[in-house]
């Protein structure tokens, strides 16, 4: 019973913020590293951000380095992704994933559409 469940997409104007939310259930989250990927109209499934379980190490694609920060909170098997200066190549599906052996969970994905 595993699950995995985003939050917190919308359409926004380019500038503005957004801040994704992930709450899941049925694993170790505490001891598992999570993150967020995102699908681009066109394009593959890209990896956009990693946490490492305690938090202590983040990661980012180019692409959103220095506007995009992923963080967790433990307590509430939640991690999220706060969106700052958004762009209109932004615009995606963002899902949340746990790369957990032997399977990985994912999230079934919330859009995020930025446009003028």
């Amino acid at each position: 019973q595993v699950e995995v469940v985003e939050s917190g997409g919308g359409s926004v104007q380019p500038g503005e913020s957004l801040r994704l939310s992930c709450v899941a259930s049925g694993f170790p989250f505490d001891v598992t590293q999570m993150e967020w990927y995102r699908q681009r109209p066109g394009k593959e499934r890209e990896l956009v951000a990693t946490i490492t379980a305690t938090g202590g190490t983040m990661d980012y694609a180019d692409s959103v380095a220095g506007r995009f920060t992923i963080s967790r909170d433990n307590k509430k098997n939640q991690v999220y992704l706060q969106m700052n200066n958004l762009k209109p190549e932004d615009t995606a599906v963002y899902y949340c994933h746990a790369p957990r052996w032997p399977s990985d969970y994912w999230g079934q994905g919330t859009q995020v559409t930025v446009s003028s």
